[in-house]
């Protein structure tokens, strides 16, 4: 899934008996249908939508406090307000249609064209996403373990992990021979057996199979574990649970909401493009197309655009910060002194 999304560098017959060859990566200016243009004014479109929203989820869990609360969460925010951020940037390059030369348009070529801060990003999201599973799994199932073992620098070394891990995969695996030749984005590709089809289908599976069976696995239990909580507690609701409880119940529920949809929204968007990848890197003959890549990538985009709108209708904290700051739910402001004693001298005395 990390393989860069607009890159068709495919094995073909002549390439499997060439050690080396010149592959044209049509990642920017050299995509050849119309389609290619359409997708890439649509990406930048879904890209400032997600910047914005992203953005304004990221300003909620500050303003109501959760992003010392819930540090994972909010370090998925920004994951994915990098990676819309540079959803933008790219594809506004690529659309601009640069002609690269020299050392400016190599690395253009290396960092831009072929994605890899954008990609650095998403699979930081993914992994992050995994990450957040794991510490619900063992706050709610193990949740006596974790009070006395999980330590706040796990969290913020979980948190750092994510970032790092996806920029050294990135880099290590496309970091490649890259060359700017004519203007067009080149990338020299070294051909050994069936490598490069092998580690394509090890990443589908890594990046999109394990993820999901984690996430059914982790909040599968996770779900039996407070269904049978709530089962005990209805045993002693009599007694009247304190309020402070409660409120901390209802955010864990509603982050456990959040996380389950954003999960499954993963699993959604990014199952077309899994499944033409996985084709195609079982097929080495199989043609490319790049009007349906272009279709099964825009898809997958959507799911980092998409999740701040999950977290602005599930997650109770950032949703209570976004009604205040529509118009229409402003609490109406208290009678100024001015305005009590004009009520009080309106207030008819009754004779005694």
């Amino acid at each position: 899934m990390t393989e860069q999304g607009s890159t068709f560098d495919y094995p073909t017959a002549t390439s499997m008996t060439t050690p080396v060859e010149l592959t044209s990566v049509p990642t920017g200016s050299n995509m050849t249908s119309s389609a290619g243009f359409y997708f890439q004014c649509a990406v930048v479109f879904i890209g400032l939508v997600g910047t914005a929203s992203n953005a304004l989820i990221l300003y909620a869990m500050v303003a109501s406090k959760q992003h010392k609360k819930h540090v994972l969460v909010f370090n998925q925010n920004a994951l994915d307000l990098y990676s819309c951020l540079f959803l933008v940037i790219t594809y506004s390059v690529k659309l601009c249609r640069i002609h690269l030369s020299g050392s400016i348009g190599y690395w253009v070529c290396i960092i831009l064209l072929r994605e890899n801060l954008l990609y650095c990003g998403i699979l930081g999201s993914i992994i992050n996403l995994a990450v957040v599973t794991v510490e619900r799994y063992l706050k709610v199932v193990h949740s006596v373990w974790s009070k006395k073992k999980l330590r706040n620098w796990m969290i913020y070394s979980a948190a750092a992990f994510s970032w790092l891990i996806s920029v050294i995969y990135i880099t290590a695996l496309n970091f490649r021979t890259i060359a700017a030749i004519d203007g067009v984005c080149y990338e020299t590709i070294i051909w050994k057996s069936h490598i490069d089809q092998v580690h394509g289908i090890w990443n589908s599976l890594l990046f999109y199979v394990i993820m999901l069976l984690l996430f059914f696995f982790c909040y599968v239990c996770i779900l039996m574990t407070v269904r049978r909580q709530a089962s005990v507690m209805a045993g002693y609701s009599r007694k009247g649970p304190c309020s402070a409880q409660t409120q901390s119940n209802k955010i864990q529920s509603s982050v456990i909401k959040t996380m389950i949809l954003v999960c499954t929204l993963f699993a959604i968007t990014w199952l077309p493009y899994n499944i033409l990848y996985f084709l195609m890197k079982l097929s080495l003959n199989l043609p490319v197309l790049e009007d349906a890549y272009c279709v099964v990538l825009f898809i997958s985009f959507l799911y980092i655009c998409t999740n701040p709108f999950i977290y602005a209708t599930k997650f109770e904290p950032v949703k209570r910060v976004l009604l205040r700051l529509l118009p229409a739910r402003r609490l109406p402001r208290k009678p100024s002194a001015t305005a009590e004693l004009v009520l009080l001298h309106c207030v008819p005395t009754t004779s005694t």
